[in-house]
């Protein structure tokens, strides 16, 4: 998978409307299909069965798995020995869990492409962070939950971290203080998913004290849980401004079946394509839709190159923003909206447990 130097080479990480991106990026893809289907028995098989490759014209006529089958089936296109991590979904103890077998090389390419997105967004330079969980270094190292690799990948922007919960999932006051006394006056990240900035940052600080307003607030995840308590992103971010000031909040999506491939808000509420990867929209039959209408999300990818998880389709529901406005964030990449899962998927859980 040599393509994917092509793309961490480039400097613009939100460029990814140009003609010649596209005919890399659909080179790419479809040269990582018919990796996975050499290497891997089971995406052969289904490969096989849908269409032959060789034919194929357009990304949208490229096979794709449904993310569910990454909780029933193992696998991957490496051989056991060469396996160097393994991710897993979070879920309740009654769901399955998405295993996803990463070599050296993909998980030093899904390292490498959140730096650059990271960097891209936030600036080279490293800010202190306060992670709102507690610290996973007593964790497996072979064998990391989503939570944990997002920890581990979202701190490659600190310069220090400091972890608000203890190990019982109580918030360390302490370490807040600490934190706050060092290093409030200044610009700082603070990391965590939704759900736990939510449950802990906002509800369990029973007061106001504590001035974030210098903090930047990165988040994702965990939404479901808000959205039983009918709060929107827009009153997540009121809620945290009213209470500490904070304004700088930037929501990201992403999937741990694409680990490294994230998505962040821009200032208008979409989020927005990389140049690592696309996004496209289906309908109820699997048909793509054009911009502007809703359907299931799917998610392209160059960085999985360990297991088959390249193109897959969600069970999340999504629009891309219509081909006739045009954002004035300033990013150039395909702009679309998420509004929630489909009604008859099963609950994924992912970070609203642990």
């Amino acid at each position: 998978m040599k393509l994917i130097k092509k793309f961490l080479d480039k400097e613009n990480v939100f460029n990814s409307i140009s003609d010649q991106h596209k005919k890399l990026f659909f080179k790419s893809i479809k040269e990582l299909t018919f990796f996975h289907k050499k290497n891997c028995k089971k995406y052969k098989k289904f490969v096989n069965f849908t269409l032959q490759l060789n034919k194929v014209k357009k990304i949208s006529d490229l096979p794709y798995l449904p993310v569910q089958i990454f909780k029933l089936n193992k696998l991957k296109s490496i051989s056991d020995k060469k396996v160097f991590k393994v991710l897993s979904s979070s879920g309740t103890t009654n769901q399955n869990k998405s295993n996803i077998f990463l070599d050296k090389i993909n998980a030093e390419n899904q390292v490498k492409t959140l730096n650059k997105i990271l960097s891209y967004k936030f600036g080279k330079k490293r800010l202190p962070m306060l992670i709102i969980d507690k610290d996973p270094a007593k964790t497996n190292r072979l064998k990391f939950s989503a939570s944990t690799a997002a920890i581990y990948g979202f701190s490659l922007i600190a310069s220090k971290r400091f972890y608000l919960l203890d190990d019982d999932n109580n918030i360390d006051y302490k370490i807040l203080e600490k934190f706050l006394t060092e290093h409030s006056n200044k610009r700082f990240f603070i990391f965590g998913f939704t759900s736990f900035i939510y449950q802990y940052l906002y509800k369990k600080i029973g007061n106001s004290k504590y001035n974030l307003k210098n903090g930047l607030l990165i988040h994702g995840g965990g939404w479901k849980k808000l959205n039983n308590l009918k709060i929107s992103n827009h009153l997540f971010k009121k809620k945290l401004f009213d209470k500490f000031q904070l304004k700088n909040i930037y929501n990201y999506y992403g999937l741990v079946e694409q680990t490294g491939s994230i998505f962040f808000e821009c200032k208008n509420g979409y989020f927005v394509c990389s140049i690592f990867s696309d996004v496209i929209i289906r309908d109820k039959n699997f048909e793509s839709l054009p911009s502007g209408n809703k359907g299931l999300i799917q998610l392209i990818s160059i960085l999985p190159s360990s297991y088959p998880g390249h193109n897959i389709i969600t069970e999340d529901i999504g629009t891309i923003l219509d081909a006739k406005i045009k954002c004035d964030c300033g990013l150039n990449g395909k702009h679309f909206l998420v509004h929630g899962r489909a009604e008859e998927s099963e609950i994924r859980g992912c970070s609203d447990t642990k």
